[in-house]
């Protein structure tokens, strides 16, 4: 593995610029490859965060902090105005725990007491973020040999890089790791990896409690990287450039104590030392003179932390930010401030810049609220699986959950299936909106159409009438043409003789046919309402002068059997005409 490293450092230091030399077309074909290649980042990038916003509406996260004497628990969400609201919030006192137990050593307990706080709490989520202890944790920044992505996930694979850049005394197998490249230097082909590891029975620990109450764990983070993230939002609410750029943290308390240094997001951890004598000094003493050398040995630490990174990195800390769970705090931080007369200590409050709902106001009216620090942090780490929260660090999305890849996987899934639900949704809400707009416009056409309808209702009856009346004047001739029509001689006697049987019929009357021979016979076929009728017919054809006698010559009875229709008799009159 050393040799693997050496040669990739070794290539890079002899030949740093040894490329191929390339034809213009080639050159050509590389910038439109880079284009392609820059356009797809971007869209790739527009994607994700829009999935990434998605992700964070769908999945909310309970920060969980579980120590020996109590569980805090914080939920935050943003609202319209992108403020970050403190949506629920609730610390659960644990009792019966003998002193100076730890967590994992009652796990049933403290995982029993979980369960009864979110019962109280009335949080819905079941997804957690919770932090290890950085006693818990090995964190380190390591220098290797400048390599890309993919020749570092190589070297990782080989399962000896860890074994040579951080030389852990137990089998890598044991641990849970998480790693990123915080810096690349190309002029000293090197680069800074942050490196992160606990060992597996410890986070299985964890785990199996939030799992008892009633939770799943999605983060597990280290408590100084969930305070770093806590004061990262309070500084990003501010818009505090020059915090963000250099902030000092100090973790002074019964179980924590370090100083990180935030520069430029990148953090810097100092261990404090403390004796056993002064674990009981600062939890029962009230010894003047034992304070004051327990604060002079503590000082004498921070001190030399803050001086070598001065020395290093050329900047001046003025101010630490204090978080503590000391009820005493206060008459420390005096002391503190008279043994480095030039620095501000200042107990840093988490919430400052959260809105606090009316019912969870007196819950966190609290004289210190520094030792809130590690659940509201956690709390700030809204699951966002596309990296949507990911800053130039892997300090703000540490996880050192083992089966996080699969897990961000299942995520993934459901975030994607929930999105092309929505997208199907979307389209069909589309065509209904398309078909409504179109259905509309049709109706309103067809109302303009109608505004005359009544005036066209009116003019239609008219037509209708006059129509009618037409009908039956043009039936008139219309049959009398018929009728002409079978008189075949064209002398003028035929006429004369046509227009006194036409005079002669009386109402109720309806001839078929008219036959004339010419000479002196014409018939007539027809229907009468009444044996009357068809009398009255023949008695005015007999005073006719051109017609010497008019005689019945059959007729037949009523073929109808419809009631509602008139029933007619059938005849046939026979006309002798007089010789001219």
């Amino acid at each position: 593995m050393k040799n693997f490293l050496q040669n990739i450092l070794k290539k890079k230091e002899n030949n740093p610029d040894a490329t191929p030399k390339k034809n213009e077309g080639e050159k050509g074909n590389k910038k439109i490859n880079s284009l392609i290649e820059k356009i797809k980042s971007k869209f790739s990038s527009g994607i994700k965060n829009k999935l990434g916003k998605q992700a964070i509406q769908g999945e909310e996260i309970v920060g969980v902090e579980l120590t020996p004497y109590e569980i805090r628990l914080a939920q935050l969400n943003n609202n319209k105005n992108n403020e970050w609201v403190l949506e629920k919030f609730f610390i659960h006192t644990i009792e019966g725990l003998p002193e100076n137990a730890s967590v994992l050593e009652h796990p049933d307990k403290i995982g029993d007491e979980l369960k009864i706080a979110l019962q109280k709490s009335k949080i819905e989520t079941t997804n957690a973020a919770i932090a290890i202890p950085v006693t818990s944790a090995i964190i380190r920044v390591v220098t290797a040999p400048l390599m890309t992505d993919e020749e570092l996930g190589k070297a990782i694979d080989t399962d000896s890089l860890w074994e040579n850049l951080v030389q852990l005394t137990d089998n890598l197998n044991d641990y849970s790791i998480f790693h990123q490249v915080i810096n690349r230097d190309k002029e000293r082909n090197t680069m800074d990896i942050l490196f992160v590891a606990s060992k597996l029975s410890d986070i299985n620990g964890y785990t199996s409690i939030i799992k008892k109450g009633g939770l799943n764990a999605v983060i597990i983070d280290v408590k100084c990287f969930a305070l770093k993230s806590a004061v990262d939002q309070m500084n990003q609410i501010k818009g505090s450039i020059e915090e963000s750029n250099l902030t000092a943290v100090l973790e002074f308390g019964l179980d924590e104590n370090y100083v990180m240094i935030l520069y430029e997001n990148n953090p810097i951890i100092t261990d404090i030392f403390i004796r056993s004598q002064d674990r009981t000094t600062l939890q029962k003493s009230d010894n003047q003179e034992e304070m004051d050398g327990l604060v002079r040995r503590y000082m004498t630490q921070v001190k030399q932390a803050i001086q070598d990174f001065e020395t290093k990195y050329e900047k001046r800390i003025r101010n630490l930010k204090v978080v503590s769970n000391l009820p005493n705090v206060d008459s420390y931080l005096g002391s503190f401030r008279k043994n480095l007369a030039n620095t501000g200590f200042n107990l840093f409050d988490p919430i400052s810049e959260v809105k606090i709902p009316a019912q969870l106001s007196e819950g966190v009216k609290l004289a210190n609220r520094s030792y809130l620090s590690t659940v509201i942090g956690l709390a700030f780490r809204k699951l966002d699986v596309f990296g949507y929260y990911k800053f130039v660090t892997a300090v703000k999305n540490i996880n050192l959950l083992p089966n996080r890849d699969s897990m961000i996987a299942q995520k993934k899934a459901k975030i994607f299936s929930n999105f092309a639900f929505k997208g199907v949704v979307g389209v069909v809400g589309a065509i209904y909106i398309i078909l409504f707009g179109l259905s509309f416009w049709q109706i309103s056409s067809l109302n303009k159409k109608l505004t005359d309808y009544d005036q066209i209702i009116s003019e239609h009856q008219l037509k209708t009438l006059e129509k009618a009346k037409f009908a039956k004047e043009l039936g008139i001739i219309n049959k009398s043409l018929e009728l002409s029509g079978s008189i075949e001689s064209n002398k003028k006697i035929s006429f004369r003789i046509l227009a006194q049987i036409a005079s002669s019929v009386p109402k109720r009357v309806k001839f078929n046919s008219i036959d004339f021979d010419g000479q002196n016979q014409v018939i007539i076929n027809g229907v009468a309402s009444t044996d009357q009728d068809i009398l009255k017919l023949i008695g005015n054809l007999n005073e006719k002068k051109l017609i010497s006698q008019a005689s019945l010559a059959s007729m037949t009875l009523p073929e109808s059997n419809d009631p509602t229709k008139p029933k007619m008799k059938g005849f046939k009159v026979a006309c002798t005409v007089e010789s001219i």
